[in-house]
């Protein structure tokens, strides 16, 4: 298996020989983040850049550490107190990283496409600086995806995680869909590693058309939560993202979390080994009640933020030339 990508701006087009070595690779860096010394050299003398335009704790948090573990220079970047506020455009803030060296751009806008502009001028430039896609708009946020992908499959089989375990298992998807980069990756990657993949939520935040969002396959889709829960062995659950939310949506977050809300008498109808994501932050009392959420038995939160830094470790190593392990 060979890695070719030098950016990764979605999962759309990812192959599941793609999938296999980011799987293979996270599960190397995992174990090296149980070490008492938890780094290695590999990236050291290379620079990565963080341009987040937008608000985040989590995924930027995860995307330094990873850096950090692989010696990487990290420089982080902050539009409030860049250039941009005196009239600097994006593109000319990021040709300016470039010509300081930059061997990586991570990239976070909340609007749609603005990676794939960056990536488009690096490859116009013929530059071997390699984007990183942290989130844009409604598009995708694919490393939640892989992350996500991650830690079902190391939940399987914690070895040696990989796509066939997931193979037939059924996966519910809840929540505001409709506003949800999370809930795009998440589907590309489920779909390509044969889950059987349930899609629930509100008519006005998950529109009939998600019944066609991969090419080729038509995905269930329920307006209520129940036969989308029905035997799932896991349940992805989702933000309510009111921040985008562009119009009155809901009647109120109460009548949300009463039709649509995770409470562990709803889990009940889940397979016996349920297990419980979600990408945060969490709105407790909304799209989890406390009780679950409290519950390490029940979800594996705490694990995806983990393995987050595993599975950014991994795509830093591979788009910076490094090799894939053995």
């Amino acid at each position: 298996m060979v890695w070719q990508r030098q950016h990764v701006l979605g999962l759309a087009d990812f192959t599941p020989e793609e999938y296999q070595i980011v799987l293979q690779t996270a599960a190397s860096f995992q174990e090296v983040l149980t070490r008492r010394l938890p780094k290695v050299p590999t990236l050291q003398g290379k620079v990565v850049v963080t341009l987040f335009f937008e608000p985040s704790t989590r995924t930027r948090s995860s995307f330094e550490l990873a850096a950090k573990r692989l010696s990487a220079d990290v420089l982080n970047f902050s539009p409030g107190t860049s250039s941009l506020s005196k009239g600097e455009t994006l593109l000319d803030t990021a040709r300016t990283f470039l010509a300081m060296g930059s061997d990586l751009l991570i990239v976070r806008h909340a609007q749609a496409g603005v990676p794939q502009q960056l990536a488009a001028e690096i490859d116009r430039r013929g530059s071997p600086v390699g984007v990183l896609n942290a989130g844009d708009g409604l598009h995708e946020h694919p490393t939640q995806g892989l992350l996500d992908l991650f830690t079902l499959c190391s939940h399987l089989d914690p070895r040696r995680p990989r796509l066939e375990l997931l193979q037939g298992i059924k996966i519910a998807i809840v929540g505001d869909i409709l506003h949800s980069r999370v809930a795009r990756s998440d589907i590309y990657a489920l779909v390509a590693a044969g889950a059987e993949v349930h899609l629930a939520g509100p008519p006005t935040l998950l529109p009939k058309d998600f019944a066609h969002f991969v090419p080729g396959h038509t995905l269930p889709v329920h307006w209520q939560l129940e036969p989308a829960l029905e035997g799932a062995r896991f349940v992805i659950t989702l933000r309510l993202q009111q921040e985008r939310m562009g119009e009155f949506l809901l009647p109120s977050l109460q009548e949300y979390h009463h039709f649509f809300g995770l409470t562990r008498q709803r889990l009940r109808l889940c397979h016996p080994e349920v297990k419980l994501l979600h990408p945060g932050p969490v709105n407790r009392g909304v799209e989890l009640s406390s009780e679950v959420m409290e519950d390490p038995g029940l979800n594996l939160i705490e694990q995806q933020v983990t393995h987050g830094v595993a599975v950014r470790m991994a795509l830093l190593y591979l788009m910076g030339g490094g090799r894939i392990p053995a």
